[in-house]
């Protein structure tokens, strides 16, 4: 946590809404963005400044409902009540709201409306920066997006950022994927290593099939590899997973598929390390 991010400890836990910290973190970064580079960031700018505008609104949309709920804003949150059974009511003992009271019940649940559709707005224009960052290629940007709003309680929107982040990353590492065969030359070989875990380290986890996209490149990667160590004549140990892994042997098992790359790296850079070779 930076400590443009240690704002006001969040007390909510009786409140429909999140809490000050969570709703203002997407518009510190949109500050952050904004001051990093202002040449860099102009594109970005628009972006930025819807987000702090609507994210604006919302405080003060939300601060005129803990001030209806409670008579105060409670410190530190969004909010001070609740929408729980009775909340709204004019006081202990009675049946219905006096006239006083029901303006009151109406103005608290119209704060609450206005906060809750000017929140679809922050995180609307959060994916809409995150876009935006996508096509800079500043993925750390969008995964710092994603955190904001998984924290925030928005795990499907979240998730819908770390999807459109996989496409840009596997986009990006295409074209030498692409060139992945099991009759590489060593030089094509770094590359597609390379490619492959720079995936694997860009590519959230969460992402579907992200380790079973990568898993289906390891065996001919590694026949390539097996390959070039046959032909020098290295007496391959008992030990080695590489023609195991050549033959598909771990096509069923894509959760340790970084760690069956990391073998096929080390007997690959072995390989080249070796007397003669480098």
């Amino acid at each position: 946590m930076t400590t443009q991010e240690r704002i006001v400890e969040p007390a909510m836990a009786d409140s429909p809404y999140l809490s000050l910290r969570q709703a203002v973190r997407p518009a510190i970064f949109a500050h952050f963005l904004l001051a990093e580079d202002r040449e860099r960031a102009r594109q970005l700018a628009a972006e930025c400044e819807d987000l702090l505008f609507l994210t604006r609104e919302l405080l003060k949309a939300a601060g005129r409902a803990g001030i209806l709920g409670t008579g105060s804003l409670g410190t530190g949150s969004l909010g001070a009540g609740s929408l729980g059974a009775g909340s709204l009511g004019a006081g202990p003992g009675s049946g219905q709201p006096d006239e006083d009271g029901g303006d009151r019940q109406a103005q608290l649940l119209g704060a609450y409306a206005e906060a809750g559709l000017l929140w679809a707005k922050v995180v609307g224009s959060t994916m809409a920066l995150a876009r935006a960052l996508l096509d800079r290629g500043d993925w750390d940007g969008v995964r710092r997006l994603a955190s904001f709003l998984a924290g925030a309680g928005e795990g499907s929107t979240a998730e819908e950022l770390h999807i459109q982040l996989g496409k840009a990353v596997w986009g990006t590492y295409r074209e030498p994927l692409e060139e992945i065969s099991a009759a590489m030359p060593p030089e094509a070989i770094g590359g597609a290593i390379d490619a492959l875990r720079a995936v694997l380290r860009e590519v959230p986890e969460d992402v579907p099939d992200r380790n079973r996209e990568v898993n289906r490149f390891l065996p001919p990667l590694a026949a390539s590899v097996h390959a070039i160590m046959r032909d020098q004549g290295i007496d391959i140990p008992y030990s080695s997973r590489v023609e195991h892994i050549a033959t598909g042997g771990v096509a069923r098992y894509p959760d340790i598929v970084k760690l069956s790359l990391d073998e096929l790296a080390a007997e690959f850079e072995g390989t080249c390390h070796r007397p003669g070779n480098q």
